[in-house]
């Protein structure tokens, strides 16, 4: 099994086959727009403008499960992001990334790259590094930030290209 077997929602409500990624370097992140890592999205938005032509895409999973930091439907999630980071990667609907009702994307996520502390999301703007092949490569907490792991993702882009 790879991420390419999953089926997620896009933010307009319809169902997203992830096998229309099969083939690129992912970025899977659990987003927020009032968290205080929300400064990130400029740092994604800057990885994805730098390697979008080679193969890499970014995608956006807000998540309202850590203190309520994901408000307003997914539209108006879309417009703050876009209007206020310029993100112009696939961002897709709202999910839950722990427990009864969390997403089958990231049950699986979770026990191919367990976090230092277990396999549960600990907060929003944790990423997976998955490559080409549709497999985890990387899992990177929240506080490391999108300069951080950049060497990573170009490390991928080139082993695989």
């Amino acid at each position: 099994m790879t991420v390419y077997d999953f089926t997620v929602k896009g933010r307009d409500g319809k169902d997203v086959q992830l096998s229309d990624y099969r083939g690129k370097v992912l970025l899977i992140v659990n987003t927020a727009t009032g968290c205080g890592f929300t400064p990130q999205y400029k740092g994604l938005q800057e990885l994805y403008t730098k390697y979008k032509d080679s193969g890499f895409e970014i995608l956006d999973f807000p998540c309202n499960q850590f203190m309520n930091q994901a408000p307003g439907s997914d539209e108006e999630i879309h417009t703050f992001c876009t209007g206020r980071f310029g993100i112009t990667f696939p961002q897709f609907s709202k999910i839950d990334v722990n427990g009864k009702n969390e997403s089958p994307l990231y049950g699986f996520l979770k026990t191919q790259a367990k976090g230092k502390i277990g396999p549960s999301i600990k907060w929003n703007f944790t990423k997976f590094l998955v490559g080409r092949d549709g497999n985890v490569k990387l899992r990177f907490a929240p506080v490391d930030t999108p300069e951080k792991i950049d060497e990573f993702i170009s490390k991928e882009i080139e082993q695989s290209a």
